[in-house]
């Protein structure tokens, strides 16, 4: 066989080869298809770098899972419940001081945990770390980043609030066993409902002046006061209850004790805090979302 004809034999084999590779166009849409499957689960890896970066203060959140719970309820059942002997009633049901706190410390619990996670996290994101603009430089949109810390603050307010509902039945706080537990869910609600828009104010920040510290004294101090927490809200001066009236601690504390113990709620009042609580979620995660996607764009 003469080196022609073993020529003529491979050139076959050599035309297939370059048939079979793919071509510029076929290699830049499978690129482009990588690039954007990242994209339809973006909010889900924020999610897991937030939760991810909650082991540097893991301690932190175990304590404050498992050893708030305990010592509000060890002073509460021990201690100040063992002073009020009269059955605390309201809507024609009489409960003991501890069952009747009970719903609205599981709500604090979360709203506190909001207060945490949707401050200095967030500046942290934007000014001190500004891992934010690592995000939002990846195929990751401004909103994505926006939901994952959302959703990343959401996952602490769970394990809260889970654990302190597991202490609230240990203490016999929750005496109805059959919707109590629903509890954890306005819990988490009632959290996001204060702390998104929060997330919104604290992203919209340049400079750290104190700002968080203000809204601890007197945002989450006083609601945490005077939202019907450690007494009926009706027992208040009218000039004091419209601090409840816009809380959402409130709302979602008069939902716990329809859950937890049976309180009579007209269904017209109960439609009015689920949407309260609805509402200043939506309405902060729009605006969260507008302030992270400008912000992110200078």
């Amino acid at each position: 066989m003469t080196a022609a004809d073993m020529d003529d034999e491979r050139m076959p084999e050599a035309a297939a080869s370059v048939i079979a590779q793919p071509s510029l166009d076929e290699l830049r849409a499978e690129a482009l298809e990588w690039g954007r499957k990242p994209r339809a689960f973006g909010a889900w890896y924020v999610t897991e770098h937030m939760v991810r970066a909650m082991r540097a203060y893991g301690w932190t959140i175990i304590v404050g899972a498992l050893g708030q719970p305990i010592l509000y309820l060890l002073g509460l059942a021990v201690g100040l419940a063992a002073l009020i002997d009269a059955p605390v009633s309201e809507g024609g049901v009489e409960v003991s001081y501890l069952v009747f706190v009970a719903p609205a410390l599981l709500m604090t619990s979360t709203i506190a945990v909001a207060s945490e996670e949707f401050t200095y996290p967030v500046m942290a994101g934007f000014k001190w770390r500004r891992y934010f603009y690592g995000f939002n430089a990846s195929p990751l949109a401004s909103r994505q980043i926006a939901t994952g810390v959302v959703f990343g603050a959401a996952a602490r307010m769970a394990v809260v609030a889970v654990a302190y509902t597991a202490f609230l039945y240990l203490f016999g706080a929750i005496p109805d066993v059959a919707t109590g537990w629903l509890s954890i869910f306005i819990a988490v609600l009632a959290g996001l409902a204060f702390g998104i828009p929060l997330m919104a104010y604290a992203a919209s920040i340049e400079d750290d002046k104190g700002q968080f510290a203000l809204v601890q004294r007197f945002v989450f101090m006083p609601m945490f006061l005077f939202s019907g927490t450690f007494y009926p809200l009706a027992t208040l001066p009218l000039w004091l209850q419209w601090i409840g009236w816009i809380s959402p601690l409130w709302h979602a504390t008069e939902i716990g004790r329809w859950l937890t113990y049976g309180r009579p709620i007209e269904p017209a009042m109960l439609v009015i805090h689920f949407g309260y609580l609805i509402a200043l979620t939506v309405v902060g995660y729009v605006l969260g979302r507008r302030i992270f996607e400008r912000r992110l764009a200078k």
